[in-house]
């Protein structure tokens, strides 16, 4: 397991247990979708990846809930796929 996980700084770093996994979720999904580390950690195993990518403040969930990656000069999203807004999809 990995040592972070087991520390409460990694937990109130990013507010609570929840947040943690659905941080740790999406970004895992993020990077098996093709995007890239935002670190320099010689790892193969992507969840260590993930747990030094917040221990250094490179990802966070905003307030919706929506994982965002620190630096890119603007807030996006964390690589994947890009987002489509279907609302207005069909519409003229």
């Amino acid at each position: 397991m990995i040592d972070a996980l087991k520390e409460e700084e990694i937990v109130n770093k990013v507010g609570g247990r929840f947040k943690l996994s659905t941080l740790i979720q999406k970004r895992l999904a993020a990077l098996n979708a093709g995007a890239r580390a935002l670190v320099d950690f010689n790892s193969e195993d992507k969840m260590e990846v993930v747990v030094q990518e917040i221990l250094q403040d490179k990802i966070y969930l905003d307030s919706s809930g929506s994982l965002m990656v620190v630096g890119d000069g603007e807030d996006s999203s964390a690589g994947g796929p890009p987002e489509l807004d279907l609302a207005n999809l069909g519409e003229p």
